[in-house]
């Protein structure tokens, strides 16, 4: 592993945004819609964070039918030595999105 690698993998994570997105896929896949009202920013500023943590391979994205879902890539998180097993637990904020009606099933 390169020092620049991790240094820039470290300072996609160093943004609490950022981090607050790679938490809550922690717990499942989102889109770019679910995550605009839990954050109140717009749709192009979350959009660009996620292209900054997948930049960094820290996010991957998958289409499904005519929505982009994200996920963590546990793998490169594993090779960067990343635990996140210190994020706060955030299923309470994708709950009260289920029950907005904003989730989009993935399946």
């Amino acid at each position: 592993m390169e020092f620049e690698q991790l240094a820039e993998a470290l300072k996609a994570l160093g943004e609490t945004t950022r981090l607050k997105i790679v938490a809550l896929l922690t717990i499942r896949d989102c889109c770019v819609c679910e995550l605009v009202p839990l954050f109140g920013i717009s749709q192009p500023a979350i959009s660009k964070h996620l292209g900054r943590l997948k930049t960094t391979g820290l996010v991957k994205e998958t289409r499904k039918g005519q929505w982009v879902f994200y996920s963590l890539n546990r793998e490169r998180l594993s090779e960067l030595s990343i635990s996140l097993n210190h994020l706060p637990d955030l299923t309470h904020e994708l709950k009260r999105l289920e029950e907005q009606g904003h989730l989009v099933c993935s399946e």
